[in-house]
């Protein structure tokens, strides 16, 4: 037996980098899996090669958000679990951020996670049936870089969020967690250093060389471990935004 046995999953952002790495662990320990994203040429080979299904969802229209809830429900009759890992990463300043790119970034990577949560939890509390929410948040949300300022704001209301939402359905028995990821290897982290910090191809290397564990983080272990928060052996977790990298928060040298 799997760690997710019959447990009927949708994962936003699912067709590439931690959301498919998530999916494929998912599927590996007895998932029913949707995965959503905005292309379906890509989704549709993402799903294929994960063994999961695909519907095509813009995460930032949240109609289309609480569409993509509505399409497993309509497959399998329940949703009990949903991990919102679609994200935006595009750079801008306090100074140079344009309420264009300020709306982009609020609409992926909170307004969307908003909308998926409150489609799925809908479900869970209509049904009387517990669940389960996992958010990729980013651990620049307690901080962050100063290209990233439209990003950290979106993403610590994301936090909020996760605590917030865990809070009023714990009686639900919907457990809702989050998790603040650090620098990763995703295909998305190579065409950012690229388009936006000039990087060539040793750039893998130098990042990691200068990291403390001598690597970036890896897909495959953050997907366990947002299988386990998934999964029962989490026990009664709830409210958790929990640092998933190899840096310490006020730590100084």
């Amino acid at each position: 037996m799997g760690l997710l046995d019959g447990t009927v999953l949708l994962v936003s952002g699912g067709t590439q980098g931690v959301g498919a790495g998530v999916a494929r662990a998912a599927v590996r320990e007895g998932a029913q899996v949707t995965i959503s994203g905005r292309r379906a040429d890509v989704g549709e080979k993402a799903a294929a090669d994960i063994g999961a299904r695909f519907v095509t969802a813009d995460i930032a229209d949240p109609e289309q958000a609480r569409a993509s809830v509505a399409a497993v429900i309509s497959e399998h009759g329940r949703i009990d679990a949903l991990v919102n890992a679609a994200g935006l990463t595009d750079r801008g300043t306090l100074l140079d951020t344009t309420p264009e790119l300020f709306d982009r970034h609020v609409a992926v990577n909170l307004r969307g996670p908003f909308f998926t949560m409150q489609a799925a939890v809908s479900d869970m509390v209509g049904r009387g049936a517990p669940g389960a929410v996992v958010n990729v948040i980013s651990s620049s949300e307690l901080g962050g870089q100063p290209f990233l300022a439209p990003y950290v704001a979106a993403k610590a209301g994301l936090a909020g969020l996760t605590r917030n939402a865990a809070h009023a359905h714990r009686f639900d028995r919907v457990r809702i967690n989050g998790l603040d990821i650090g620098w990763t290897d995703t295909e998305g982290e190579d065409a950012t250093q690229r388009a936006f910090h000039d990087a060539d191809d040793t750039w893998r290397a130098d990042a990691a060389a200068r990291l403390p564990m001598g690597k970036l983080g890896q897909v495959d272990e953050i997907a366990d471990f947002v299988v386990f928060l998934l999964s029962p052996r989490s026990g009664v977790v709830t409210g958790s935004v929990i640092d998933w990298d190899q840096n310490v928060l006020g730590g100084l040298d």
